[in-house]
């Protein structure tokens, strides 16, 4: 859990869209007790709220969002789940792996070989705990509050993806460890695992996706997203000025390029 008291949002979230050359602001996740003006609950646009994010984001209509107990009706189930609001449905196991008649008429997801195996990764989480009493997101630079901060969620095609995980391995000395692209639903991705909602999160990593081929048909072909946690972004923040991007713009946004024909 981290407060930024000396470090502005907007500051570093204005790093992040300029070291990635991002035509898409990018977002902070935070809690409050407190909503922000305008605020909208994420699920009056989409049961799924990563498909709300990433919507009204693309959009460049992303106003704050935020959810809570008393605004989670309609929500996706497995979001609540993912958010820290309920547990696991009893039969979710088989949902996503193979099926079972007792649930949603047999229908299955097949995204994992084995209904253990979704138990052996809902165990590997540990604990998903809520924060605050509003879990928020709006973008970087209509950030007023010094609340709860999380992690920063930023929407970007494969350049400006690529670009931003090498600023972050600016400062690695273990190449495996600071870049994760793990299993887990889009909202996992954006949100749960970056601002470390589950308890056994690997510290200090960036988290790629989404992974989850349910989103396929929402989540645009050509982009990617990575959720960033706070500690982690003020770092590559405070990198910019010695690495590539700063040293060797033309490197990571050439100029000109040797084009590869199929």
């Amino acid at each position: 859990m981290v407060k930024i008291l000396n470090l502005n949002v907007k500051e570093i979230g204005e790093s992040l869209k300029n070291a990635g050359n991002l035509n898409i602001s990018p977002l902070i996740i935070y809690g409050s007790d407190n909503l922000p003006e305008n605020a909208e609950p994420m699920c009056s646009i989409d049961r799924c709220i990563a498909k709300a994010v990433t919507e009204i984001s693309i959009k460049n209509k992303m106003h704050p969002l935020y959810i809570s107990k008393e605004t989670f009706k309609g929500c996706c189930p497995g979001a609540m789940t993912y958010l820290g609001y309920t547990k696991p449905l009893k039969y979710i196991k088989y949902f996503v792996s193979t099926g079972n008649e007792k649930f949603s008429g047999g229908d299955a997801e097949y995204l994992k070989a084995s209904p253990e195996l979704v138990e052996k990764f809902i165990e590997s989480l540990g604990e998903i705990k809520k924060i605050k009493k509003y879990l928020i997101i709006q973008k970087c630079e209509d950030f007023k509050d010094n609340a709860n901060a999380r992690s920063f969620l930023c929407f970007g095609k494969g350049e400006q993806i690529r670009n931003l995980a090498s600023l972050i391995h600016f400062r690695t000395e273990n190449p495996f460890n600071a870049i994760n692209m793990p299993f887990g639903p889009a909202c996992s991705t954006f949100i749960t695992y970056p601002a470390g909602l589950a308890e056994k999160t690997p510290k200090d990593t960036a988290f790629v996706g989404p992974v989850d081929p349910t989103g396929n048909v929402w989540f645009p072909p050509e982009y990617m997203a990575i959720g960033i946690p706070v500690d982690l972004a003020i770092k590559m923040h405070e990198d910019i000025e010695n690495s590539f991007i700063s040293k060797r713009p033309n490197v990571a946004y050439p100029e000109t390029r040797d084009e590869i024909v199929p």
